[in-house]
């Protein structure tokens, strides 16, 4: 089938807007306008769309909490787009930035909201730039702005760049930095879709890039075209997989939600080269718990459910492919370096936690560890779950959680028990004055 998302693939120059609009561009947009906002609600609610930035909520239950009454309120689309082994969203953002604009269009009609802001990480500020002229283009086509297509509705679209925090990829901490202040999670409720919660303490809808550039083929084809893409009712449509790490073939793939992870890898990522063979799989970047390449495991279906029954999380797909060349301890170490790095500190147990797990673990691969460091850490890890404002105390947990749970034996490489654990031999008694001490037993 056609790519609903990457069509630079099927459509060369589709960031143009002429090119955009030739070829059915905005077309979501125009029949929207056509429909009560409510009724674009149930499409997009029908068509079971959910979010592709990695919590996977139903979008069309998202945008039903936003309160009718309430004058004014916000689109925000998240761009932040900062977990480890994801770069999909660039990738839209660059080749078809207008479906993304017209998502987000959509979105705002449907709420009835005020204004658009698109927050990108900070080092997308190259993108950023871009993406202002191809807004520009919009507006000028009579399609974003004042007096959308003549329909006296009206909705300006705005970018916003953070500053290279992980952080601001949790949606509280994001409008936190869109309104100036220091990119931290809030105390919730309320939720950002209430009154209080919002952006400027507004409701708002906050929606990933790939959940957006989704909404607009389902606008113009129907819910039950989206649904029926793969058959799957619960994960309908398609989903780019970010695949990277040890894979012949890394890149964006996107594909109908229900490919497994042995097509995935193999198939479409070309194998694992040199010779080497797969070990484990990190289904969602470094937040979500790892997974040993089993039989089991590869023939999982890449669905929000499926992964979930083999215990880890899809995700934003972000999938990391490690072979067997690495011990996983490197990889646990790799992981809570990040999120030390990454935690914005508001939270004692992620502030505290990450810096001394991270301290344990240097010291197990400086080959100075013993068993009981192994314990401590996971002790460490679980105190650290479910006790933060958002969920990077957990995402930062996992990685310590799951590779000693699934990877027992690479933490055994490091740690044997030294001499300084084991029992103390009872002290020889002095030897009478005047007499040799008795030789020990075995000298």
């Amino acid at each position: 089938m056609p790519n609903i998302i990457y069509r630079e693939k099927d459509v060369p120059d589709i960031h143009q807007f002429d090119v955009y609009v030739k070829n059915g561009g905005y077309e979501g947009l125009k029949k929207a306008l056509t429909m009560k906002p409510s009724e674009v609600i149930d499409v997009v609610k029908a068509s079971n769309l959910r979010g592709r930035g990695g919590a996977g909520f139903p979008t069309g239950v998202k945008w039903s909490f936003i309160p009718q009454s309430e004058p004014v309120k916000y689109v925000v689309v998240n761009a932040d787009e900062s977990e480890t082994g994801t770069f999909k969203d660039r990738q839209i953002l660059e080749n078809n930035p207008h479906q993304l604009i017209e998502g987000a269009l959509i979105a705002a009609y449907a709420i009835q909201a005020k204004a658009v802001y698109i927050y990108l990480r900070g080092e997308f500020w190259d993108v950023a730039h871009r993406v202002d002229q191809h807004i520009e283009d919009a507006v000028k086509g009579n399609l974003c702005g004042d007096n959308i297509n003549g329909s006296g509705w009206s909705c300006m679209v705005y970018t916003h760049l953070g500053a290279g925090a992980y952080i601001c990829g949790e949606e509280s901490a994001l409008l936190e930095s869109l309104e100036g202040k220091l990119g931290q999670p809030r105390v919730r409720p309320p939720f950002p879709a209430q009154k209080g919660g919002g952006l400027y303490g507004e409701p708002t809808v906050v929606n990933n890039v790939e959940t957006l550039a989704n909404v607009p083929w389902i606008i113009v084809n129907g819910a039950d075209a989206y649904k029926g893409i793969n058959g799957n009712e619960q994960s309908p449509g398609t989903k780019i997989f970010c695949l990277s790490g040890n894979v012949a073939k890394p890149g964006n793939y996107e594909l109908p939600m229900g490919v497994t992870f042995r097509e995935l890898i193999f198939e479409y990522g070309g194998g694992i080269p040199n010779g080497k063979n797969l070990k484990a799989i990190l289904p969602s970047g470094g937040s979500g718990p790892i997974l040993p390449a089993t039989d089991a495991v590869l023939d999982t279906k890449l669905t929000y459910e499926d992964v979930q029954k083999v215990g880890s999380i899809l995700g934003s797909a972000s999938v990391i492919v490690i072979d067997d060349s690495w011990n996983i301890t490197q990889i646990a170490s790799k992981a809570i370096k990040f999120f030390k790095h990454e935690s914005c500190g508001k939270c004692t147990p992620c502030r505290e936690g990450t810096y001394w797990i991270d301290k344990v673990v240097d010291r197990i691969l400086s080959g100075q560890g013993k068993p009981s460091d192994v314990d401590l850490i996971s002790n460490i890890a679980k105190n650290m779950q479910g006790v933060t404002l958002c969920a990077l105390g957990d995402f930062a947990a996992n990685p310590i959680i799951h590779t000693i749970k699934n990877f027992p034996d690479d933490f055994k490489q490091y740690v044997t028990p030294k001499a300084e654990e084991a029992p103390a031999k009872p002290a020889a008694k002095p030897a009478a004055r005047g007499k040799a001490a008795a030789p020990a037993a075995g000298d």
